[in-house]
């Protein structure tokens, strides 16, 4: 009978412990998790931030800490983004730690998932393998849910991109469609058009990224998926020579990326780069150097003052969940030396990355160097054939790519004529007096004579080479 009796209460709290995790589901979890994906596609960073503290708190009143653990993995999530992966690890293993002890597979799933792709980013491509397979089994070991689908379509994604990453471009694909089939936003169309783009097949990529790109127009928002399908058309355009095409997707892009930089820090360059060859390949150098200025600095530099706000949140947060924790910390010694060891293999490891950094600014150094001098070279040249030719916009090109030397003509002289400015740019270009005058069709004594009043209108000594004069005037 007691046997009975216990088996019965056995029942009963199982019953209340399903029901309990059926509601926090429907009322926490499916919430939380929608409006942290539509901040995190609309770029707002400031909402997302204060979404998971509120909710964090909400499962610190309810006891729920599965609860604090998706609040953990959402701004793990965040600074993944940010390329702030000494943040995201610690907010991940505040997340592991109480994971560990759940019994819940969506949370786990969701875990996993994330994880794996930020041990993508850190180049563990095995790793970001082992991590998504993880997330997979859990997955598949959860019943039907609101979140599942949504869960799931994640995976097969991430799987697809990690598949490419192997060089097994079938089975990427294979997954790239499985997410399609669960999403209608435009994103898997986006990753299938990029993935066909890479293997030339311009048809199919064509076609799914008009897709994405039509989704994304239709819903007129400028979040993450626009800012991916316009970045794709755009390197569509540039592959099949419609440059004019090309340029306007990717100008729309680069505004959209403008509004959403807080949450997709990263993405800047890839768009600079395309940029940048997109204006190699018209032959505008000028554009093409700033381009490649801007990604070289993106790609360098990180913003001081988006980092310090960044850092201040996600401390403070991190700070608060300390506190509710503190009960837990009987093995702080071996946490400090396992710490410490970590540290120590990330140093090692961030000591190659920096090996690897600097090598590549060398060569973007080089190639903006190279650039500058072949820009200046053409300009050069193009000054040189208008002054053969008598050009009457000689003076004016002249003034545009050597203003400082024109200001100091007048500085010296303001009642210096057009024609007399123009005759000392001819003379800063190193045209001797025989090319002077036959290029402006006038006698050699009359360049000679324009010679001797443009010494005494600057200045010039007698005894001092009047082209090591313009020489030396900035």
């Amino acid at each position: 009978m007691i046997r009975i009796f216990l088996f019965a209460i056995l029942i009963v709290l199982v019953s209340c412990h399903s029901h309990t995790q059926e509601e926090h589901e429907k009322d926490f979890d499916v919430s939380l998790l929608k409006q942290n994906e539509q901040f995190r596609l609309s770029g707002e960073y400031d909402l997302l931030v204060n979404l998971n503290k509120k909710y964090y708190q909400q499962a610190d009143k309810m006891g729920y800490e599965d609860g604090k653990a998706l609040c953990y993995i959402n701004l793990a999530e965040l600074n993944i983004s940010l390329e702030n992966y000494r943040k995201s690890q610690i907010l991940f293993d505040n997340a592991k730690e109480i994971l560990d002890k759940s019994e819940n597979n969506l949370h786990k799933a969701r875990f996993y998932n994330v994880y794996g792709r930020f041990n993508m980013e850190l180049r563990r491509l095995d790793k970001a393998f082992k991590y998504n397979n993880e997330a997979m089994s859990c997955i598949q070991k959860s019943g039907a849910s609101d979140l599942k689908n949504d869960l799931l379509f994640s995976i097969y994604l991430r799987q697809g991109v990690y598949f490419i990453g192997k060089k097994q471009y079938m089975k990427a694909l294979e997954y790239f469609q499985k997410a399609k089939k669960l999403d209608d936003t435009g994103l898997a169309e986006c990753a299938i058009s990029d993935y066909v783009y890479m293997h030339r097949n311009m048809d199919s990529a064509y076609k799914y990224i008009t897709i994405a790109y039509n989704k994304a127009n239709r819903k007129n928002k400028e979040d993450g998926i626009a800012l991916y399908a316009n970045t794709i058309m755009g390197e569509y355009y540039l592959a099949d020579k419609k440059y004019d095409k090309a340029e306007e997707s990717l100008k729309k892009a680069l505004k959209i990326n403008e509004k959403t930089k807080r949450i997709y820090a990263y993405y800047g360059k890839y768009i600079y780069n395309d940029l940048r060859s997109l204006y190699e390949k018209t032959g505008d150098k000028e554009k093409a150097y700033f381009y490649l200025k801007a990604y070289t600095d993106a790609y360098y530099k990180t913003n001081t003052s988006l980092l310090a706000t960044i850092n201040q949140d996600m401390e403070a947060f991190i700070m608060d969940a300390k506190k509710d924790s503190e009960r837990h910390d009987a093995n702080v010694r071996w946490i400090i030396l396992l710490s410490f060891a970590g540290l120590s293999l990330l140093g090692v490891y961030s000591w190659r990355i920096i090996s690897v950094l600097k090598k590549r600014k060398e060569v973007l150094r080089k190639e903006a160097e190279n650039l500058k001098i072949r820009m200046n070279d053409n300009k050069q040249e193009e000054l040189m054939e208008l002054g053969r030719n008598n050009d009457p916009e000689f003076l004016d090109r002249f003034k545009e790519t050597n203003p400082e030397f024109i200001a100091g003509l007048l500085a010296v002289n303001p009642s210096l004529e057009s024609s007399e400015l123009a005759f000392c740019a001819m003379l800063k270009l190193h045209f001797t007096s025989k090319e002077i005058a036959s290029y402006t069709m006038v006698q050699h004594r009359s360049v000679q004579q324009k010679k001797y009043r443009i010494r005494k209108k600057l200045n010039i000594p007698g005894e001092q080479d009047i082209y090591d004069f313009f020489d030396n005037l900035k």
